[in-house]
């Protein structure tokens, strides 16, 4: 487990739960716990990214940037609704004009 401070103060910790599986390979995943130790903690669960032991999840993490684990948090965020961004449900968010238009350039 990798202990960190995201850009508004709050204490994240990205670690790995395994998931109840027959399968041997990928039976662990990312999830990321708001809080200090002892008090009811926020899970956001990131099953894309797997391991196939807790050894192996904890030195992945242990080597990860802060940057890397924020990045993944805001995508998480994003997709709880609990922060503006990309959605399941409705894609990206549109970017406001910027007065240059989309170009049509083959690139071939």
């Amino acid at each position: 487990m990798k202990t960190f401070v995201d850009e508004t103060g709050v204490t994240w910790t990205a670690g790995a739960r395994e998931e109840n599986t027959p399968r041997h390979h990928g039976r662990w995943y990312l999830v990321f716990e708001r809080g200090a130790g002892g008090e009811d903690r926020d899970v956001l669960a990131m099953p894309e990214v797997q391991w196939q032991t807790r050894a192996t999840a904890e030195r992945t993490l242990l080597t990860m940037s802060d940057f890397e684990l924020r990045r993944r948090l805001h995508i998480l965020l994003q997709r709880a609704g609990l922060e503006d961004g990309a959605s399941p449900s409705l894609g990206a968010a549109l970017e406001p004009e910027s007065g240059r238009g989309r170009t049509n350039v083959n690139a071939g």
